[in-house]
């Protein structure tokens, strides 16, 4: 028997991302967005709602987007339930550590190994869009020059138990288990 539980914005997995912008002057921020997918070969898409975020966007047309991990499950958290409009130094307080992004004007956060950095295409109702432009992973990350989720070690968002997970085992092999019923 199945159960129904009406309207609900549960998808699995759901990565949890990280959001980095610079301000006008140039100091860091970043938040926690769980509401966001590949959306074209080139093309991130992010559900999110005004922030100061949002506002630095705007002013740089640039961001970046990291990818929480298990190791930094604290400071990606605090950057999700912290506003940097009330604590302009969020940043900082959660650890991070900016460095400019060569491709956009935007901070790759040095301690999450996995960034995607990107141009602004649109923000409108509530959904950015951005071109991706590059993607940096710290060597830590590799296996034969390419990046190992198992070593990036990326979390999850459960909407349903509001709670952050990890990947499991591999289970199968894209693009080829599926010939065997051909």
């Amino acid at each position: 028997m199945r159960q129904n539980f009406g309207v609900k914005p549960w998808v699995y997995p759901m990565p949890v991302l990280i959001v980095g912008t610079y301000d006008e002057n140039g100091v860091p921020n970043a938040m926690n967005a769980a509401w966001g997918c590949i959306t074209d070969m080139a093309e991130i898409s992010i559900s999110m709602s005004e922030h100061k975020t949002t506002e630095n966007f705007a002013k740089t047309g640039a961001f970046t987007v990291a990818f929480a991990t298990e190791d930094t499950v604290v400071a990606c958290d605090y950057v999700g339930v912290e506003s940097a409009s009330k604590v302009p130094n969020k940043f900082e307080k959660a650890g991070f550590t900016a460095v400019k992004s060569e491709y956009v004007n935007a901070p790759i956060i040095q301690e999450l190994p996995m960034a995607l950095e990107c141009k602004v295409k649109s923000f409108e109702d509530g959904i950015l869009i951005g071109e991706i432009v590059n993607v940096n992973a710290d060597e830590s990350i590799l296996t034969n020059g390419q990046i190992d989720p198992m070593k990036l070690k990326p979390i999850t968002y459960d909407p349903v138990g509001h709670k952050y997970i990890g990947l499991g085992k591999i289970v199968g092999q894209a693009f080829s288990d599926g010939k065997q019923l051909k």
